[in-house]
């Protein structure tokens, strides 16, 4: 499939913008949040240090991702991205934790310093910048159809909620409530929590192959409705990757000749890749009940 490993070469791209684009912001927020004496700051930049880490395994995920199959991989390594995530989520679980801790004890601290306007500036200049790497991911992952860069690019999202939240915070303490500041910690320690969580879910029902159950009533509506076919006795489906792969068990006449039932199987094939974009289907013949 030298198309789809040439979609994967293409989606590293979007995973080395990422990177440098934290590197730079998390290092940038993590210097200003110390010198402004803003714990929202600190928090946004521990947050990128957590997305270094995701897009990091991202790109390790799409790496490993491209080797071909071999002998104890047989439908190749796609799902190599999706443990590298599910190991993501959880250092992302654990800089969130340490966030809110640190936000929740400086509530309890005296003597808190009002932080510097000027990190409400540091912020949205983050959040501006994190827009154009979210806007040129998104493009990336729907010209290739790639739906770990679409979630990166929605995480990169994310992050330029989270600046713009922060500089909320900052802004607000300004009007002499200084523990709104602490209060942007919070939610941001909160966020990313909240996204560590989404990813292991997503990666746990993916590893156990689950799969959503309307998708599959679309799938199951597009073979039955193949000329031919005169009864679906089975039909799964998995996700490996970005893929999707099907294994379905249909009826026909059973007076068909071979030939004929090869035709219907090609025929479904055909239709899913069309209506569904699956390129993996295997369809299993059986002669239809006689009443």
């Amino acid at each position: 499939m030298p198309d789809v490993y040439e979609e994967i070469r293409r989606g590293e791209k979007g995973a080395w913008v990422s990177i440098a684009a934290y590197l730079i912001l998390s290092a940038f927020k993590i210097i200003c949040g110390y010198l402004l004496f803003s714990s929202a700051l600190l928090a946004d930049g521990f947050n990128n240090v957590t997305d270094i880490v995701a897009s990091v395994a991202v790109l390790i995920g799409l790496r490993i991702s491209q080797k071909p199959p071999d002998s104890d991989h047989a439908y190749g390594h796609f799902r190599a991205e999706t443990v590298a995530a599910l190991i993501a989520s959880f250092i992302m679980a654990a800089v969130g934790l340490q966030v809110l801790v640190e936000a929740v004890r400086s509530i309890f601290e005296g003597g808190k310093q009002e932080p510097d306007i000027l990190g409400a500036g540091v912020a949205v200049i983050s959040a501006v910048a994190m827009m154009g790497v979210y806007l040129y991911n998104r493009r990336l992952a729907r010209a290739i159809n790639n739906k770990a860069l679409m979630a990166a690019a929605k995480d990169n999202l994310s992050d330029a909620m989270v600046s713009i939240g922060a500089a909320v915070g900052i802004i607000g303490a300004q009007f002499g409530l200084p523990w709104l500041d602490t209060v942007a910690a919070i939610l941001v320690g909160l966020l990313i929590c909240r996204t560590a969580w989404e990813i292991f879910r997503d990666c746990t029902h993916t590893l156990t192959d689950g799969f959503d159950e309307s998708q599959l009533s679309d799938l199951r509506s597009t073979i039955a409705r193949t000329p031919g076919v005169e009864a679906i006795r089975d039909v799964k489906a998995r996700v490996h990757g970005n893929h999707v792969l099907v294994d379905v068990v249909i009826e026909v006449k059973p007076d068909l000749t071979l030939i004929e039932s090869h035709q219907i199987s090609d025929k479904i094939e055909e239709r899913m890749k069309k209506a569904h974009n699956i390129m993996h289907v295997h369809v299993h013949v059986e002669p239809s009940s006689v009443k």
